[in-house]
Parts: structure tokens; sequence; C-alpha cells
């Protein structure tokens, strides 16, 4: 069973999303759960990180949608996030905060269980690769399809993502088991790289998206070693 949200203020609307989501369990075979929030305050007070898609009406009392969605993000960063609204001009601004898609109300079925089979496919692609961190603010859940690499100083851990930084207390060998499952390599006692956003490795620098770090002379030969068997598994995999 997968958890579904609602946020919505009109109960018309929550309602039409609510049948329309059992409609699509009933012909799919599938079986959600779905919780309804009246507003986005209310959603997101002690939100814990178990929905695989979340419907977010633009216009709300009290705070809209959009700016609840950027709030989510800091500590859901796999789930599905559609919106719901009036007005086509706030579509685009949904892909600042990396929705799927949005629904203009009122919302049809053929136009929500195409955009729906999207989200949840997304859903379980990133939830794939996903894992769980411990932050100040509670708990945050990362897909490490999107995790660049992990860098320690002075006991911290700053998760660089492509689209933002984490920060947590820990030590980097607590997570190098939890990471070494999804590929991630060692360059130094300071790094856990991803190989999927290595650009290129020159001496002791490897690039790593757009920011180049240092790898240790003792690792290098095992660093490079790794990193070519990483490589000749991916390429098997497509093969």
């Amino acid at each position: 069973m997968r958890n579904i949200a609602i946020v919505e203020d009109e109960d018309a609307a929550a309602e039409t999303l609510r049948g329309h989501i059992e409609e699509y369990a009933k012909r799919n075979g599938q079986t959600f759960r779905i919780d309804r929030f009246h507003d986005a305050v209310e959603f997101l007070t002690d939100y814990k990180p178990v929905y695989c898609v979340v419907f977010l009406d633009i216009q709300m009392p009290h705070r809209d949608g959009m700016s609840a969605a950027a709030d989510l993000r800091t500590i859901d960063k796999t789930v599905s996030v559609m919106f719901i609204t009036n007005l086509m001009q706030y579509a685009q601004k949904g892909y600042e905060v990396d929705a799927v898609a949005y629904l203009l109300k009122p919302v049809s079925y053929f136009d929500f269980a195409l955009k729906f089979r999207k989200a949840l496919d997304l859903y379980v692609m990133n939830a794939e690769y996903a894992i769980t961190v411990n932050t100040a603010g509670g708990l945050c859940r990362v897909s490490t399809e999107k995790l660049m690499y992990v860098e320690t100083v002075r006991h911290r851990l700053y998760y660089h993502l492509v689209d933002d930084v984490v920060e947590i207390t820990g030590a980097l060998y607590k997570v190098e088991a939890e990471l070494g499952r999804f590929g991630f390599l060692r360059c130094n006692q300071c790094y856990l790289v991803n190989p999927k956003f290595i650009v290129s490795v020159k001496g002791l620098s490897v690039q790593v998206g757009s920011d180049t770090l240092a790898i240790s002379r003792p690792r290098r030969n095992a660093f490079l070693a790794e990193l070519a068997a990483w490589y000749a598994g991916a390429e098997g995999k497509h093969e």
C-alpha cells in the first residue's frame, strides 16, 4: 500500500481527487491510503516522509502551495509533487520545486490518470535509490540519484545534491557502507563521490559536477581501479 496526500482547502476538489485515485486503484489493481489536509500548515506540521505522491493546491488560505512545496523539498526530496490550480499561469512555477506535473481544475480523470502514473513511476525510481538522513530539523529523505558527493568537515557531513546541500552530524565511515551499495567511492578521508557525476580525473583531482575534489595519493590507485570497475559494470548493464 502506498500513501497519498491531498492538500486542498476546497472539499469538492479534494473529493474529486479522492475519487480519481480510487478509480485508478480499481482499474490498475493497486491500493492507496489517502490522507486529506485542509491547508499547507496542517500538512507540514510534524511532516514525516511517508508519502509517494502529494497533491498540492496552489491557492490556499494561510499559506500557498508553492511556498509549501519549497519547504517540503527541504525534508523530502523523493516524493512526487503534483500541483492543482485554477490558473494556467502558475503551472511553470511548479517546475522550480521539481514538481512532476500540474492539474488544472476541474480535474478530468483522463488528465489525472496520465500524470498520476508518471508521478508513481518517478517515485518508484527515486525510492529505489533513496536514503533517509537525520538532520537537525528531523528526518530528510534523499535520492542518491541526485547526490553528487558527501563531504566531512569537523564531525559534520554535507550531502551535496544537484540542487541543495543537506548538513548533518556524523562520521563518513558510518555512511560509507550504506552509500557503497549505490556505487559511491572514497577518494580520500574527506569525500565519498557518486561516480555518475564524475566528469574527469586528472592527477590527484577528480571533478564531480562543477566541483573539483582532491584524491589522496595513497588512495589514488585503488580509487581508479574501483572507478574502472564501476564503469565496466555500468556498461554491462546497458549491453
